[in-house]
């Protein structure tokens, strides 16, 4: 079982997005979204698990291009950063309800284990990004088996 960094700041920062949401369900309308020097910013949920061979992380970022989207590993923390660009066209339409985030994002993670950088793969299929963490063989649990006399 991996260790994993509280961080009680993000937590708060999770707390008022979710309050924010009881407050828009409960009046019916939008209040102000976090903001950041660069604007809006959002934090996608995430799952990390681990098999013997590999971490595999998943990420929720609905409606992004993949081209938007970056993943860098440095110090054995991975990093996952983008921008979801705002798709409604102010001068068609009168939005009744806007629940949707647009802005940048970026989370990131202490990676416990060595991997090998090198066969480190992303995949982005039905709103889900998948990043796939090979592990170096030396951090791969060996069995040692016991010999009985």
């Amino acid at each position: 079982m991996a260790l994993v960094r509280w961080r009680p700041f993000e937590d708060l920062l999770n707390m008022h997005d979710e309050l924010s949401r009881f407050f828009d369900d409960f009046f019916g309308e939008r209040l102000p979204a976090r903001q950041s020097k660069e604007g809006a910013s959002w934090i996608p949920r995430v799952d990390i698990s681990e098999n013997d061979d590999e971490i595999i992380v998943h990420a929720d970022i609905p409606g992004m291009e993949k081209d938007n989207i970056k993943i860098t590993l440095t110090d054995n923390v991975l990093s996952i950063s983008g921008e979801k660009k705002i798709e409604r066209d102010e001068k068609k339409a009168n939005y009744h309800r806007v629940e949707r985030v647009f802005g940048s994002f970026q989370r990131s993670f202490y990676i416990p284990t060595n991997v090998d950088a090198s066969k480190i793969s992303a995949s982005y299929k039905n709103g889900v990004l998948e990043v796939k963490l090979p592990k170096k063989e030396e951090a791969k649990p060996k069995e040692i088996p016991v010999k009985v006399e």
